[in-house]
């Protein structure tokens, strides 16, 4: 009953409509910023080792390991893998595009996070629920974002990554699944009870090295499979427009899985990036965008590119027609669309590792998602709770959260995946409606900080010269903490 209730819910958030409003979005944002994700490549590269942290907000590449802490997961691995199942090699170019347009998007949601952020507790707070309330002025409708990010975030797509995690862990070596969960819940459970501080400083940590141990060990495979790289790319790009035969008939399967998992992937306009972006300490709005359009391309360029080549590379990978449910091709019988597909192309380079090695490695990536996942939350029940009831409320969300974790551990991977997918959809129709209508403030920033390279500076921003209203921290410039102590002394 539940399933069923899950996948008629998917359906409807997931037609066609969404899909090309995704696209059309991001093809929008793209033109109206002259491609800021080509134009400004090296600058969006300078910006992330630069900038240090505050006592009230992290450094700009603490905020990026946090966000890609949410994008590198286990939809680089196992969803690269489920989009490939149900829409052939095809499904990755289109992960490719709707990546490349959604650095626009991922630009515009973190530029306004950051014009409208504000200070709660002594740390920096923002997000879509901030931006909507100060630049919409729709108190309403960021409430509706709020409470529906708070029960993606804490209750629909944590099970996700807990599941990968336990069932990677299972076919690796051996552990039950309800043991995993316990393990998992306790760790996350140590990580979020320290505080927002803590978890910026665990992703610093870990995200930088994760992902380069995996692209390493990614690279080496295509190293072994060089001279096939042709055939690969020939693949990927006839499967995306339907001229390979074989999968000719699955080609709306593919750009639908492309988009659906290419967003799951990069997360480009769902709005969860912002939410870190808003928590960094910068002079000017714009940079932050520059930094947050940055970690897309770092996450599937790179990541979900790894975890494609390999698969495709050693043809370790089924596929699916969605329709039928029949089999168009079968080159693992009896493995279930998922991670199992990435441990069998590691294991064809170095036997009886790639099941180990893959288990690990989701483990991390999973994670840090989670605390990326928890980091929201706690962002936008901060928005909805003030006083002296936040406490409270903060404790009972992290209890809903460890729950959400075990639950998801024990579940099916397919039933983790579709809660999974409802949230999203939900984040994405909600928070592109909202950036579609405040891209003003955000263009405004983008054009005041090229003006200002021009002129040799660094640049800061003033919202009180632009009549941007509500943006309070920048109200009458930017002022550094530094020059803030200097204020309080004086």
């Amino acid at each position: 009953m539940i399933d069923q209730i899950v996948d008629t819910v998917n359906g409807l958030l997931w037609s066609p409509v969404l899909v090309g409003f995704i696209v059309l979005c991001g093809l929008y944002f793209s033109f109206r910023t002259r491609f800021l994700q080509i134009r400004h490549f090296k600058e969006m590269v300078k910006l992330v080792a630069s900038g240090k942290g505050s006592d009230a907000g992290v450094s700009s590449f603490q905020a990026l390991a946090m966000s890609l802490s949410g994008r590198i997961g286990v939809g680089n691995i196992a969803g690269t893998a489920t989009g490939i199942a149900f829409g052939g090699p095809g499904a990755v170019f289109w992960m490719w595009v709707i990546t490349f347009i959604g650095a626009s998007s991922a630009f515009v949601e973190s530029t306004l996070a950051q014009i409208y952020k504000e200070k709660q507790d002594g740390e920096y707070r923002g997000g879509p629920a901030f931006y909507i309330e100060k630049g919409l002025g729709w108190k309403w409708f960021a409430v509706v974002f709020a409470v529906a990010t708070l029960f993606a975030m804490a209750v629909l797509m944590p099970g996700i990554q807990a599941n990968s995690i336990a069932d990677g862990v299972k076919n690796a070596f051996g552990l039950d699944n309800k043991i995993t969960g316990f393990i998992v819940v306790a760790l996350i459970g140590f990580t979020i009870f320290g505080g927002v501080k803590r978890i910026a400083r665990v992703a610093e940590l870990i995200v930088p090295f994760m992902a380069a141990g995996y692209v390493l060990l990614a690279l080496a495979i295509i190293g072994v499979n060089i001279g096939e790289v042709p055939a690969v790319f020939a693949l990927i790009f006839k499967s995306a427009f339907g001229a390979q035969e074989m999968f000719g008939g699955i080609i709306g399967s593919a750009i639908m899985w492309g988009v659906k998992r290419g967003l799951y992937a990069n997360e480009a306009g769902q709005g969860t990036g912002a939410h870190p972006a808003a928590a960094a300490e910068v002079s000017h709005p714009a940079k932050q965008g520059l930094v947050q359009a940055f970690s897309i391309y770092l996450d599937v360029f790179l990541v979900v590119t790894a975890t494609a080549m390999m698969i495709l590379f050693t043809q370790q990978y089924n596929v699916i027609d969605e329709k039928t449910g029949g089999v168009i091709t079968e080159n693992l019988p009896g493995v279930e669309p998922g991670a199992g597909y990435t441990q069998a192309a590691v294991d064809t380079l170095i036997p009886g590792f790639g099941a180990g090695f893959v288990a690990i490695a989701l483990f991390f990536f999973a994670f840090t998602t989670i605390y990326a996942y928890y980091y929201i939350a706690e962002t936008n029940l901060a928005y909805l709770v003030r006083g002296k009831f936040r406490g409270i409320a903060f404790v009972a969300l992290k209890i809903i959260l460890l729950g959400s974790i075990f639950y998801g551990s024990i579940k099916t991977a397919k039933t983790a995946w579709a809660m999974g997918d409802i949230g999203l959809g939900i984040m994405v129709w909600l928070n592109l409606i909202a950036i579609l209508l405040l891209f003003k403030p955000a263009a405004i920033a983008l054009k005041d900080y090229e003006e200002q390279l021009k002129e040799g500076k660094d640049p800061e921003f003033n919202s009180t010269k632009y009549g941007i209203k509500n943006a309070d921290f920048w109200a009458n410039g930017y002022k550094s903490p530094e020059n803030k102590e200097r204020d309080k002394v004086s």
